[in-house]
């Protein structure tokens, strides 16, 4: 997307109402993409739920970026059309090292910053459902019901891989709350009705439909978004999407937009992913996912082929922990898992989701294609932990004493391993295999990003230990027939994948 920007729907509060106003009613007076006309009961949920519906306000203390005075760029709400003519206005004024030319050097006392977004009662004892994003590294969270009182809150749980954050207040009054409807009974085309805080005009009530479901839009591990028209902006964020039975069915989370205002493409978490993560939010103050121990990747026509799997579908098992689940479970490089529990597994996603949402300690079905194929394996989860990151090694260009003997295949230059190659491509001792030193760059190698220092450890699911092993395989792999080869490469670090190269 060039033009359109994902954008989180919270709402930083710099301006005063006013100004607010105005900078939306210059936003275009065409409404929602969704049809005038909708269903009747739409003011009947709105009434039903709209109690249960709270603004969120938080603050933040901030090191000042520049002083006051005349040369203070004002503070405008997110995506208006004022914000780039101010931008471009104040930034021709600064003088050099980003001082304003009235010799204020920018320097000022800490200030505090306002952000506003949306949230939702889910009990009546005074349990708050909102986004992560909404409250992340907040000083002080209020929760603002309908009728405008304001109370302190504080933090049960976030989950930033889904970014849900639950929150506690001690209620004033007896609450209103709403529950949780089934995602997956949503069809496309049905009515969803959007509350929250827009630009801080809290109670706002927007319609639409259901667009599209199960989007993946590469914003985390677990996307699985519902896209509707219903009009959602900043300060929507954390608001619920109700189905019309006035049940939650999603989080308002995401917008994609040229300006920061709704252009119809608004996207929520949908609640069968959201009761899962709060109630584990509300047990445990955290969340506490199940564990393969797998590393994966697609499953290309490509490899599909070389595996004689059709058509390609699948998690294809690049590595296996040898701490992890599915070890001992027999799991191996190479397997493709098709099902898992029960549930289909189309692609890497698929499996990713319901691994992290299938309770840490249970015994599953793990089915899976080795060779063309299926058997079924019976894995014990384990529990995910955030892993530490791991820093890539540094590949060094200092030549080694001696020129190593190479044999070339597949457009790749290939030598048996030895120790000044693993001194030069920073490989660990316990990878074996044979080391490419070279790719020619109009090769199929180069385009599926093979490099030097790369160790290929299987060709065609056989370990390997030199280049004429290679090419031995690849000879054998034409006369039967197949028009590509599958290779399984390692890294330095030991951190394998699959790639399938073209031998036509």
């Amino acid at each position: 997307m060039t033009a359109a920007t994902i954008v989180p729907t919270r709402l930083r509060q710099h301006a005063r109402f006013g100004l607010a106003a105005l900078a939306i009613g210059a936003f275009s007076v065409f409404g929602s993409p969704a049809q005038a006309r909708g269903p009747e009961g739409i003011a009947d949920v709105a009434e039903k739920v709209i109690d249960a519906v709270v603004n969120i306000s938080t603050s933040q203390t901030v090191e000042a970026k520049g002083g006051g005075g005349s040369n203070t760029m004002p503070q405008l709400p997110p995506g208006s059309p004022f914000e780039e003519f101010f931008d471009d206005f104040f930034k021709n004024r600064k003088g050099p090292g980003g001082g304003s030319k009235g010799g204020d050097n920018g320097n000022g006392p800490p200030r505090k910053t306002n952000s506003l977004g949306s949230g939702f009662i889910i009990d009546t004892s005074g349990v708050v459902v909102t986004n992560n994003h909404v409250i992340a590294d907040a000083d002080e969270i209020n929760v603002i019901l309908n009728d405008g009182s304001k109370i302190k809150a504080e933090l049960v749980g976030v989950d930033k891989k889904t970014d849900l954050a639950v929150l506690k207040f001690k209620p004033p009054k007896p609450l209103v709350s709403v529950k949780f409807g089934d995602s997956d009974k949503l069809r496309l085309g049905d009515w969803v009705v959007a509350i929250g805080n827009p630009f801080s005009l809290g109670g706002t009530v927007t319609a639409g439909i259901v667009s599209a479901k199960n989007r993946d839009i590469s914003s985390g591990p677990y996307d699985s978004y519902i896209q509707t028209d219903a009009a959602i902006n900043r300060g929507n964020s954390g608001g619920p999407l109700f189905n019309l039975d006035g049940d939650v069915v999603g989080v308002n989370t995401l917008i994609i937009s040229p300006s920061g205002g709704s252009i119809g493409i608004g996207f929520a978490v949908p609640s069968k992913t959201v009761a899962g993560v709060v109630d584990q939010l509300r047990q445990f103050g955290e969340l506490r996912r199940g564990w393969l121990g797998v590393r994966i990747q697609s499953v290309t026509d490509e490899i599909a082929e070389s595996l004689n799997i059709k058509p390609a579908r699948g998690a294809l098992v690049a590595g296996v922990d040898d701490k992890g689940p599915a070890k001992p479970a027999g799991i191996e490089p190479g397997d493709v898992v098709v099902k898992f529990d029960g549930k289909d597994v189309k692609d890497p996603k698929d499996l990713s989701r319901v691994v992290a949402d299938t309770a840490v300690g249970k015994e599953v079905d793990v089915i899976i294609i080795r060779k063309g194929e299926e058997q079924t394996k019976k894995v014990t989860l384990g529990r995910l932990q955030d892993p530490d990151k791991v820093q890539a090694a540094v590949k060094t260009d200092e030549p080694p004493p001696e020129k190593p003997v190479t044999q070339k295949a597949l457009g790749l230059d290939l030598a048996v391993l030895n120790k000044d190659l693993r001194t030069r491509y920073k490989i660990k001792d316990t990878v074996k295999g044979v080391v490419v030193t070279n790719v020619d760059a109009n090769s199929d190698a180069a385009e599926k990003r093979l490099s030097a220092g790369d160790v290929i450890v299987e060709v065609a699911q056989e370990a390997v230990a030199s280049g004429a092993d290679i090419q031995k395989r690849v000879d054998q792999l034409k006369k039967d027939g197949k028009k590509s080869v599958l290779l399984l490469v390692s890294n330095g670090d030991g951190e394998l994948r699959f790639v399938a190269l073209s031998v036509q």
